[in-house]
């Protein structure tokens, strides 16, 4: 089968043609450093033209909520456009659990607005939700960081190894669309307040805990399980302990 990967020398994208072309298909990797940029539509149409499937696991350069928003709409309109054109079968696109719930976040609602328009475009098409990756527990512990100190909601959430959100997004893209969500999270529900600072404390970053109910993640508060994924989710095998080991 082929396959075309929008953000395919990624985090998640170069795991993931890995992954498919191991398993026999024919996936090939797109990304402004091959020449597609989906946001100025540079090479989006030469990218897509022939692929069976597309996938689009790409991220916007910037958070800021007006350039995420105008990232994920831009390039989600230029790839649709591309995609009918090519007669493309199946859109496989990655986002995030809890993005229809909370609105308050721009990330999330530029995630949210992505899926509307993948939905409302025809294409047959999945979602993958996944959970926060390990690779990123700093980044969250430094954007949660207020006059100093650590500040985060005693809450639930699921993170999960990168490779294991690669592996889910794989077996969406070699399956039939599901015209629906699919979701993944890590094989542990933890508390947000304990594994963030365990998880530095490991790396020998020792930081002050304000444990505040009100700390908002990326400009949203969290209530308990708003980053936990539903019961019908596929779990990753990887264990933080195990990812940690992995890594040394």
């Amino acid at each position: 089968m082929k396959i075309v990967v929008i953000g395919g020398t990624g985090r998640i994208g170069s795991r993931l043609i890995e992954k498919l072309n191991a398993h026999g298909h024919d996936a090939a990797p797109a990304s402004p450093q091959t020449g597609c940029n989906t946001l100025t539509n540079e090479g989006v149409d030469a990218a897509v033209a022939g692929a069976e499937v597309l996938v689009d696991v790409s991220n916007s350069p910037s958070f800021a909520d007006d350039d995420v928003l105008k990232f994920f709409v831009t390039a989600t309109n230029n790839l649709i456009a591309a995609a009918k054109a090519a007669g493309v079968g199946h859109y496989v696109a990655l986002s995030v659990v809890g993005n229809d719930r909370l609105p308050d976040s721009g990330y999330l609602r530029a995630k949210a607005a992505q899926e509307k328009l993948i939905k409302e475009s025809g294409i047959d098409y999945t979602i993958v939700r996944a959970t926060q990756f390990f690779e990123f527990t700093t980044a969250i512990a430094d954007e949660s960081m207020i006059d100093g100190k650590l500040h985060l909601p005693p809450v639930h959430y699921q993170p999960m190894a990168a490779d294991d959100v690669s592996t889910a997004v794989a077996r969406a893209t070699a399956g039939s669309p599901v015209n629906g969500v699919r979701e993944t999270g890590g094989p542990d529900r933890v508390r947000m307040d304990e594994f963030i600072p365990a998880a530095l404390k490991g790396n020998g970053d020792i930081r002050e805990l304000v444990v505040d109910p009100h700390a908002k993640y990326f400009g949203t508060e969290l209530a308990n399980d708003s980053l936990v994924p539903g019961p019908d989710a596929v779990l990753g095998a990887t264990t933080y302990d195990t990812w940690v080991e992995s890594k040394r």
